[in-house]
Formats: C-alpha cells, sequence, structure tokens
C-alpha cells in the first residue's frame, strides 16, 4: 500500500492514514508474491540460476528465513545478496531521527519511547528508501563486537552529562542500526569464533550485551550471510549455534553453458564507447574465452576448492578489447579485428585468477595459462573443422589438411608478430595455399576479416593437434613443420617454450 509522503508526516496523520506495521521478512514475502504474481523478477542481472538458485531463494524468503548463500568466488553471492532490497517497500515511516529506524507504531530504542511518549500524535515522522534500508560488512578477522553490536561511547555520556548506568550512553554497531531492513555478512567463516557467539542470540532471542547492559531489543532484520564452502566445511569456521540459527542454505555454482557464461561476460564487461565503436570481436573469440574458464575449472593443475571466478572472463574481455585497440593505435588503423593469437594478451587475466595445486606450481602459473588456452582451442576447434587426429588415421578418407601440412614441411614457416597490421596479417595468412579454400567449404559465408580469423585458427588447431609447430617467441607466433623444428637448435634457444615444451599432454 503506498502512501502520500508529503502528507504524512507525524504519527497522528500516519495512523490516520491506516499505516500497520509489518515486519522486514513479512514485507518481503508479500512483495515476492506480488512479483511472482505479475511474472516480475525482483533479481535482474543474474543469469544461469533461474532453474536451481533462484527458486530456492524465493521459497526461502516466502518462509521468512535467514539465509546463506554457499558457493565459490564468482559466483554472484553478493549481487544477489544486493538485490534482494527490491522486495522491500520502496519508502519506510521511521520516528523522525532515531538511529534504529524506529517503527512509529513500535518503538524500539530509548530515543523514539521518550520522544513519542512527550509528542504524541505529534511525534515527527520521516520516510526513508529502501536503498537506505541494506547494511553490509565484510567478515574479516580484525571484525570486532563492538563493530557489529555496539559499545559505551564516553563522549556521548560526557555530552549528555549520563552516568554509564544510563543505555542512552550505548553507541550501537552496524547490526541495531540495521533494524527493520538487510543485514549482509560476506564470508561469515572468517568471522572469529567469539564474534560469533554474540550473533546467534540476537538472531533468534533478541537479547544484545553491551558492557554489561542487558537490553532486550528485538531486532527486525532479514539475515543473510555468504561463505565459501571449503571454509565453511572446516571443523569451527562456523559455530554450531550460529548454524542453526540459518534457516536456509542455498548452494550456488557456475555458468553450466558456454552460452549463458557469454551472456554474463557481455553484461559485466567494460568497454568504452571507442571500444565499441571500433573494435571486432568475433563470437568465437568469445566462446573461447568462455572455455579457457570452463577448462580451468576441471583442470588438474589449478585448486577446485577454490573456483575460477566469473570475473575471469570478464577481466579477459576486456584485455582482448584493449590489446586489439593498442594494435590498431600503433598502426594508426581505424578499425580493429581481434585475432587468434590476441588470446595470448588475456594470460594476466588468467594468472591473477587462479590458484594452483602443487602440481600446477611445479610447472608455473603461466606455463599454465599457456595450457588452458590450448585446451580451449583444441576444444573448440573440432566443433568447425573435422578431427585431424581422425582423419590422420583414417586410411579411407583423404585428410583435407595435408596440402596445408605438406607445405609447411617443404621447408616453409610463417610468423604472426603481435603488432601485424591488418594488411601484412592478411597477406601472411593468403599466402599458404589452401587454407582460405578449407575455411570456405567448412564454415561459409563469412566475412573477409572472419575468415582470415578461421585461417588463423586452423593453424592453431593443427598445432593443437600435434599437425604443426607453434612456437611462442617475445613479440610474435610462429608456425612451422613439426618433424623440422625438432632439430632446429636456434629457434630453441630464442623461443619461449610452447605447450609441448612444458610436459603437458596434448589428449
Amino acid at each position: 500500500m503506498k502512501y502520500d509522503m508529503k502528507k504524512i508526516r507525524t504519527l497522528g496523520q500516519l495512523k490516520a492514514a491506516g499505516y500497520t506495521s509489518k515486519s522486514v521478512k513479512e514485507e518481503m514475502r508479500d512483495n515476492l508474491i506480488e512479483a511472482l504474481k505479475k511474472k516480475a523478477n525482483p533479481f535482474t542481472g543474474i543469469r544461469g540460476f533461474e532453474d536451481s538458485v533462484i527458486p530456492q531463494l524465493q521459497t526461502a524468503i516466502l518462509s521468512q528465513h535467514n539465509i546463506i548463500l554457499l558457493g565459490l568466488r564468482g559466483q554472484a553471492k553478493t549481487r544477489i545478496a544486493r538485490l534482494m532490497i527490491n522486495l522491500l517497500d520502496e519508502y519506510m515511516p521511521i520516528v523522525a531521527f532515531s538511529e534504529l529506524n524506529d517503527d512509529p507504531l513500535k518503538p524500539l530504542s530509548r530515543f523514539a519511547k521518550d520522544v513519542i511518549d512527550e509528542d504524541g500524535d505529534n511525534t515527527p515522522i520521516q520516510w526513508i528508501h529502501r536503498s537506505e534500508r541494506y547494511t553490509e560488512k565484510l567478515a574479516t578477522p580484525d571484525v570486532s563486537v563492538s563493530d557489529l553490536i555496539g559499545d559505551i561511547d564516553p563522549i556521548k555520556a560526557a555530552s549528555l552529562k549520563l552516568t554509564y548506568a544510563d543505555e542512552r550512553v550505548i553507541h550501537y554497531g552496524l547490526i541495531p542500526r540495521s533494524h527493520r531492513g538487510i543485514f549482509v555478512i560476506n564470508e561469515l567463516p572468517d568471522l572469529q569464533a567469539r564474534i560469533q557467539v554474540a550473533l546467534f542470540n540476537m538472531l533468534q532471542e533478541g537479547d544484545i550485551q553491551i558492557r554489561g547492559f542487558k537490553l532486550r531489543l528485538p531486532l527486525d532484520i532479514q539475515f543473510v550471510f555468504t561463505a565459501n564452502p571449503e571454509d565453511y566445511t572446516n571443523r569451527g569456521s562456523i559455530i554450531t549455534p550460529l548454524k542453526d540459527r540459518i534457516d536456509s542454505q542455498i548452494l550456488t555454482h557456475y555458468p553450466k553453458t558456454l552460452d549463458i557464461s557469454k551472456e554474463i561476460t557481455k553484461q559485466e564487461v567494460r568497454l568504452n564507447s571507442f571500444q565499441r565503436k571500433h573494435i571486432d570481436v568475433d563470437d568465437l573469440l568469445s566462446i573461447l574465452i568462455e572455455e579457457i574458464a570452463f577448462q580451468a575449472r576441471q583442470s588438474e593443475f589449478v585448486d577446485q576448492k577454490s573456483g575460477v571466478s566469473a570475473r575471469m572472463t570478464i577481466s579477459a574481455m576486456e584485455n582482448l578489447y584493449s590489446y586489439c585497440e593498442r594494435r590498431m593505435l600503433i598502426n594508426s588503423e581505424k578499425k580493429g579485428f581481434a585475432r587468434i593469437s590476441d588470446l595470448y594478451a588475456i594470460i594476466p587475466s588468467i594468472t591473477g585468477k587462479v590458484e594452483l595445486v602443487y602440481e600446477g606450481e611445479l610447472e608455473g602459473i603461466a606455463n599454465v595459462a599457456y595450457f588452458l588456452i590450448g585446451k580451449a582451442i583444441r576444444s573448440e576447434f573440432i566443433h568447425l573443422f573435422p578431427n585431424p587426429e581422425k582423419l590422420r588415421k583414417d586410411k579411407k578418407r583423404s585428410n583435407i589438411y595435408e596440402g596445408i601440412i605438406n607445405w609447411f614441411g617443404d621447408g616453409k614457416q610463417i610468423d604472426i608478430l603481435n603488432d601485424m597490421q591488418q594488411n601484412e596479417y592478411e597477406k601472411t595468412l593468403l599466402s599458404i595455399p589452401g587454407l582460405k579454400d578449407l575455411v570456405e567449404k567448412h564454415v561459409p559465408s563469412k566475412s573477409s576479416e572472419q575468415q582470415l580469423l578461421l585461417m588463423e585458427f586452423v593453424l592453431y588447431g593443427l598445432a593443437e593437434y600435434s599437425q604443426l609447430s607453434k612456437t611462442k617467441l617475445d613479440n610474435e607466433m610462429r608456425f612451422k613443420d613439426l618433424l623440422g623444428s625438432m632439430f632446429d637448435i636456434n629457434d630453441n634457444k630464442d623461443a619461449e617454450e610452447d605447450e609441448e615444451g612444458f610436459g603437458f599432454s596434448k589428449n
């Protein structure tokens, strides 16, 4: 029910308007019911959870539960919590200037009770927006009871000339100030056990203790917690009484398909207007970036308990655009087209976003990043082109890659420079006989820029399937005959080893 906030400025006017008190959980429940009836989505921007997390979350809200969102990093736990404010009423009345957002019909603090006793129906009313009813705290080892619950304020005692026996000397912490709102604690297991003890009485009984004051404060709060499952399951991370008072535990997860992952990245990536207008990133590159994340989430070199955040693909896409923009500026070109070789420019986005197990540490983070890029290319290649390994083994079928491989076998090589101009890039790829024809046959109806990208992709795919040699140099990628490269001592001295030199299996 909406009220005329301009006319309702006193307690008497609020009563006359027919206002009735409602708990924050009841308020969220009622607004969710309305949203479900209207087929509206309060959790806009959350993708991939439509059939899993969101129904469970809605069920918990209908049950008026306190909630914990359990999942690995980068699974939108905090975003979900922040979107819950959409289920609050747009505006809420409070006793004017009360620090605990006191309900005018059910005052909680000593201040609000004294004002109402003195002014009665003339008690002034304020309206606060739902955005002011959300409080978030990151759990860190230095969080204290004073931060969350409160403490004695000697300055207040001195200025008001009060003794420490008067409860008005209390300075309330974040939780009491979140009365009639949503309070979120991120990474709950990081909160010290003694601090967690201070929470569980508040969740159910409404008792708080501050420096000897035992106050009965029936706080009205929607509690939401987030946690990483690895921390959460460690003994002692969350004390049992607190865990018992969190009514619903909801498990989040990473995107289950590449399409959903692409949608999330596209939604979250931060690009400026110049990049959006002048740089073309083909869908193939978007798929490869997402595939790198999928490969990382199942790699034996990556710590799966830590997870691979969705932020990795977002920052990788931003780096891809920026690297292409850099080449544009260097070459004074008006349009930029991202290339397969540009994927190696996203390595800084990978190395900072994955945690390695012991085997991965032995290989080195940069080498693991190279390996993941190679695995993504290998995985996606056979979705567009025939499997080179099967063609090589099948004596009954002609090998469509044979002409290309033989051309390199005659001692030819090509170098794709990082900052190569577009016309040189085109000239280099077109110099390989049969490469363009192969692309036109298997992936027809593409623009000239897309054809070049796919021609480069064929070279990378053949290298990943051990048909060609691929060597990463400081400022270029070199492709040549696989057998000949084994005897090229000079190249081995100058080159940074590619995946084949890192002891990684191609299988």
